[in-house]
């Protein structure tokens, strides 16, 4: 079994082994949701990297990930379990023609953990010998407020009640991360079982760091071009800000169009690797974005780049 780690120095090492660049505060929260045993809430615009936090513990951790994608309409027999109709049914055809036991006895069986279909929350609650997975919960806001309210008594005394067995607790709590891109808010007796961090769009110095490990040989220049350029374009009013994986995909895009700089013909042929609306696409495109690479140019100039 993996063991946790037992200090904030030893959290970021160990994101750095998974490639995550991460600033001291973050590395202090989630050491702290490691020691305390509770979840981690995780509010950030789209493409922050809050899911990989969960997937790079996970790895690094050598724990099993389980994932519930969250989307509206989702309910208990997607996210936690449902019984298994056909093989519920089938039984009670084989008892009706083999003049089977008593009803009781019958419908105690058909309702007992062998018909039992587990679905993400009831799996992360299973033991491992690896230790407790890792239990992502992924863009929570993307559900509405009965299945959030649900979520309560997972959270909190990492358990769920079916009514026909009892409750199912876990032996060891799952680590749980919940990720919201705050398309809505999150009820505040939800939150309170959590701590709680906000990922925000990394520094220039920061994003410059995540290129380097996760697009490597890229010229220096070039990975400098393209953070200048994002961090720009963050300062401008956009339907959708451009996130760090719209910056990785960016730059793999421009690595395979063999570029060692920026130029405004390629920002504006590569634009649609970076944004995502077409009303962006197009207020950035021809001089504004000249613009922008000229002004990073220049900055990079008054810094003897």
């Amino acid at each position: 079994m993996s063991i946790l780690p037992d200090s904030i120095d030893a959290v970021e090492t160990l994101l750095n082994s998974g490639d995550y660049v991460a600033d001291r505060s973050l590395a202090t929260t989630l050491f702290l949701a490691l020691k305390m045993g509770r979840p981690l809430f995780l509010e950030g615009e789209a493409g922050v990297g809050k899911t990989e936090i969960a997937k790079v513990l996970a790895a690094t951790l050598n724990r099993r990930l389980v994932r519930l994608q969250c989307y509206e309409g989702l309910d208990l027999s997607s996210a936690v379990y449902e019984w298994n109709y056909p093989r519920q049914m089938l039984e009670i055809r084989l008892a009706e023609a083999t003049g089977g036991g008593d009803k009781e006895t019958l419908a105690r069986d058909l309702f007992s953990p062998d018909f039992l279909v587990e679905r993400p929350l009831l799996q992360a609650l299973k033991p491992d010998p690896a230790g407790a997975p890792v239990l992502l919960i992924d863009e929570l806001d993307r559900t509405d407020e009965p299945f959030e309210a649900y979520l309560l008594e997972v959270l909190s005394d990492f358990q769920i009640t079916i009514p026909e067995i009892g409750p199912i607790k876990a032996a060891e709590p799952p680590i749980v991360i919940i990720t919201s891109n705050r398309t809505r808010e999150i009820h505040d007796a939800l939150k309170r079982r959590c701590l709680y961090y906000w990922v925000d769009y990394p520094s220039a110095e920061r994003e410059l760091a995540i290129l380097e490990r996760k697009v490597p040989g890229v010229q220096k220049r070039l990975s400098r071009e393209i953070v200048g350029f994002v961090q720009h374009l963050r300062e401008t009013e956009l339907f959708k800000l451009p996130g760090v994986a719209e910056t990785i995909d960016w730059t793999r895009a421009l690595a395979f169009l063999d570029k060692v700089s920026l130029d405004p013909e390629t920002i504006d042929n590569t634009l649609g690797v970076l944004l995502k609306y077409q009303d962006d696409i197009a207020k950035m495109k021809g001089s504004e974005a000249a613009n922008i690479l000229r002004q990073v140019q220049q900055d990079m100039a008054a810094l003897g780049i």
